[in-house]
């Protein structure tokens, strides 16, 4: 831990202050809440909002894992590991099941969250009416009225034009029956794993200056049609080529060889020890 920085690099005013938001937000599950977002040492969209909630929250305990992506090892991940230990010297670990705290991009891990652990996702655009809604005064007129008939006619429309709801990612969801939320970009095979999470998950988005959170066991639907269901991207009869996992979000590669398309865990962590277990 570098001495010239105060414990976790922010003041501990900082910290009070972002940790007064976090709590607000785990009192109103899906609710954004404004907060003053802090200058930070990388550059915006790199997951400052993120990383603030995690250097709020980060005690001399903890063990923390970074992902990005599903992998480890990414730029992003590698940087904001090494920004977080310079200034707390806490212990870093790549097992989901060892970490306390959780930071991620685009990615939920494999590995079922527990009661004990918190997970951070990192979010670019936390409003998920802005696609038809520029004005933030009236996304937040539309939330407390829960008038989120623009959002089911986005979906309506992806129907009249693809055939089926065609959102790659970030899928808008109801929390608690009350606020249409942005899961931040995770695939849709994620959203499942926010629904009655053992964990507290909290999203944090630094250029927005938004904090909003899904506490342990709250509900939380994917918003669909009875007669076009929420579906997820499929892998049916597909397996990774390293571990073989089956049923996990696959990565699709093309073996620059043979030409031939193959599959790959997205999760590295969760490949690796798959991996490790064979060898043993």
């Amino acid at each position: 831990m570098k001495k010239h920085y105060n414990f976790a690099f922010f003041d501990e005013g900082s910290k009070r202050e972002i940790r007064r938001a976090t709590l607000k937000a785990v009192a109103i599950p899906g609710y954004q809440v404004p907060f003053a977002s802090r200058e930070m040492p990388i550059a915006r969209g790199w997951g400052t909002g993120g990383l603030q909630l995690t250097l709020s929250l980060v005690g001399k305990e903890d063990v923390l894992k970074v992902i990005d992506q599903g992998s480890d090892e990414s730029v992003n991940a590698v940087n904001i590991k090494k920004l977080i230990t310079e200034t707390t010297g806490i212990s870093i670990t790549e097992e989901t099941s060892a970490a306390t705290l959780i930071q991620s991009r685009h990615r939920i891990p494999e590995v079922p969250l527990q009661e004990d652990q918190i997970l951070v996702l990192q979010v670019p655009m936390p409003e998920p009416l802005r696609s038809y809604e520029p004005s933030e005064f009236k996304t937040k007129k539309l939330h407390a009225e829960q008038e989120y008939s623009g959002a089911w006619l986005i979906l309506f429309e992806e129907i009249m034009n693809y055939g089926n709801m065609a959102t790659g990612a970030d899928h808008p969801v109801l929390v608690h029956n009350r606020y249409v939320m942005a899961p931040s970009p995770i695939p849709r095979f994620d959203n499942h794993k926010l629904n009655h999470s053992k964990a507290l998950i909290l999203f944090g988005a630094g250029r927005e200056k938004k904090i909003y959170a899904v506490p342990p066991y709250t509900s939380v639907v994917s918003l669909d049609f009875e007669d076009y269901p929420f579906e997820v991207e499929s892998f049916q009869d597909k397996s990774c080529r390293l571990c073989g996992a089956q049923g996990v979000f696959l990565d699709e590669i093309q073996n620059e060889t043979t030409g031939e398309t193959q599959y790959q865990c997205n999760d590295t962590s969760y490949c690796m020890n798959r991996l490790n277990e064979k060898i043993k």
